[in-house]
């Protein structure tokens, strides 16, 4: 799907795709870096457009990835060495201190 003109979809979609293999940015690190406090925005434009993005390397605050994408997530972070905290159910997160971006 095409990026539509808009300029936060845009500048969104542009800081995602700056986003090093093995790294990830959570939603609200993404609005930030666009100067945005607008995380459910970005959320949005990721569900919308980021299909043809590097979706995976945005996670949620807590450094779970997007909701009903774990097990396709778990794949490109075990391809990319992005490191991952396990619970004791077998529950999965990204490490934030790790791998969180800074742009």
């Amino acid at each position: 799907m095409a990026t539509p003109p808009d300029d936060f979809i845009s500048r969104a979609l542009d800081v995602v795709e700056s986003i090093p293999p093995g790294s990830v940015m959570t939603y609200g690190d993404v609005a930030a870096a666009i100067g945005s406090r607008a995380a459910r925005a970005v959320g949005q434009v990721m569900s919308h457009y980021g299909s043809d993005a590097s979706w995976w390397r945005v996670v949620r605050a807590s450094g779970h990835p997007a909701i009903h994408h774990e097990q396709r997530a778990l794949e490109h972070y075990r391809a990319e060495g992005t490191p991952l905290t396990w619970s004791r159910d077998g529950v999965f997160r990204v490490n934030l201190s790790q791998a969180r971006h800074t742009p």
